[in-house]
């Protein structure tokens, strides 16, 4: 398989069969920055990607948070940039780039960057995360001589494009990481932007935990004859999750929720609701009953934000208050629980913050509070799942205004036979 003039030799893969990382085409200091990890065996979504990538093609791949997914396009990139490394037309000029990673949040800006760091200690390869919230100034510095693998996000990236402080003339790889997140928060036309700005002759690689049709429109749009790879649910790398809900009167919320900490003796929980002020209000209502929590929210600095989530991550945060903008991309590893304070409008979005807890084979929990005007969500819900979720009472929070049960697959009066 000829890729910038080199050759590569795709291995045999055989899917379902364990798989490891020294069978897939990667070269030995990439090996041993994996070994350095302690990982030893690919996961589904590397097994199949990596010979792809590394083939030059295309690709579009649906893949869940806690698959792998980062690793499965950071590991074969740098095995390409690793290949062709000695080639002197490929020494990088100044304000150039050769791989672009873009992603929807700062957070998961700095833990992919992070990961092209450990991956690449034994390369000799430049990197850099590019995120707004900070002085623009030192990230343009860093840019004059030139990055080969850029991880941005889109805002921050055109209007450093806008200031010339970065070219793509250079560039061999475009990576478009958690692109239904993306299409969620209202980037797409910074991503045609940066599109329209990319040299036509490029490798194309989308992520994206669902394949939903604006995202398959964008990769229409952006891939050429791509490879499409589905990581299953149903895999091994499906998540351990115990699913439950309450009913609860909205005046009773933080009650209920100081309630369940105290006598479900909860250690940990990332508690996700809709607004930065109730982000702030929820965090006061705890700290007044002897809870200590903290909030993460784009109302907060990334200074901030940055030390929170490490806190957290270290436990030295037990309970981590956050709106939708930490739903995504945010590796929070071993995560007992987690609370949808508000439940979600969107379906996707209920998918994924569950997705946060029982990764890597871990069990985990998934607690949501419903009130009566939730029902609505709570079918679309249940209806995508396929299943109604369990329902506990606590009885010193009975329910006044009672929120009916999900009937599945409901069929009105006229259209049955």
């Amino acid at each position: 398989m000829s890729l910038f003039g080199l050759t590569f030799c795709m291995p045999i893969i055989h899917f379902g069969h364990r798989m490891p990382f020294s069978k897939l085409g990667l070269s030995s200091p990439i090996i041993n920055a994996i070994a350095d990890l302690n990982y030893s065996e690919a996961t589904d979504i590397q097994k199949r990607a990596i010979p792809v990538i590394l083939s030059g093609k295309d690709l579009i791949a649906a893949a869940q948070t806690g698959t792998g997914k980062t690793a499965s396009f950071v590991l074969p990139l740098l095995e390409k940039l690793h290949a062709v490394d000695n080639e002197p037309e490929r020494n990088l000029r100044g304000k150039r780039i050769r791989v672009l990673i873009v992603t929807p949040t700062r957070e998961l800006a700095i833990q992919v960057e992070a990961s092209v760091a450990q991956y690449s200690k034994y390369l000799n390869f430049s990197s850099m995360a590019m995120y707004g919230g900070t002085e623009i100034e030192p990230q343009k510095q860093r840019l004059i001589w030139g990055i080969d693998i850029l991880v941005a996000t889109p805002g921050r990236l055109l209007d450093m494009l806008h200031q010339r402080a970065v070219y793509f003339d250079q560039l061999e790889a475009f990576v478009l990481d958690e692109a239904d997140r993306m299409l969620d928060m209202g980037f797409i036309d910074d991503i045609n932007k940066i599109i329209e700005r990319l040299p036509e002759h490029r490798q194309n690689l989308l992520f994206s935990a669902t394949i939903s049709d604006d995202v398959r429109a964008l990769a229409k749009r952006t891939l050429h004859h791509a490879t499409e790879i589905s990581i299953a649910q149903n895999s091994t790398s499906k998540p351990k999750i115990t699913q439950w809900l309450v009913t609860v009167d909205k005046t009773n919320k933080s009650a209920l929720l100081s309630y369940l900490i105290k006598v479900q003796h909860w250690q940990q929980a990332l508690i996700f609701i809709e607004t930065k002020h109730g982000a702030a209000k929820l965090v006061s209502q705890l700290e007044k009953r002897g809870i200590a929590a903290e909030s993460i929210h784009s109302g907060r600095t990334q200074a901030v934000r940055e030390q929170i989530l490490n806190d957290f991550k270290a436990g030295k945060i037990n309970f981590l208050v956050a709106t939708g903008i930490a739903a995504r991309g945010i590796d929070i590893g071993e995560l007992a629980r987690v609370i949808n304070y508000d439940l979600p409008d969107k379906v996707d979005d209920y998918i994924h913050r569950i997705g946060r807890t029982g990764r890597a084979g871990k069990n985990g929990e998934a607690v949501s509070f419903v009130a009566k005007d939730n029902f609505r969500n709570l079918c679309a819900i249940e209806s995508r799942l396929g299943h109604v979720i369990e329902r506990r009472e606590f009885e010193p929070f009975p329910v006044k205004k009672v929120v009916p049960v999900s009937i599945l697959n409901y069929v009105p009066k006229n259209q049955r036979t």
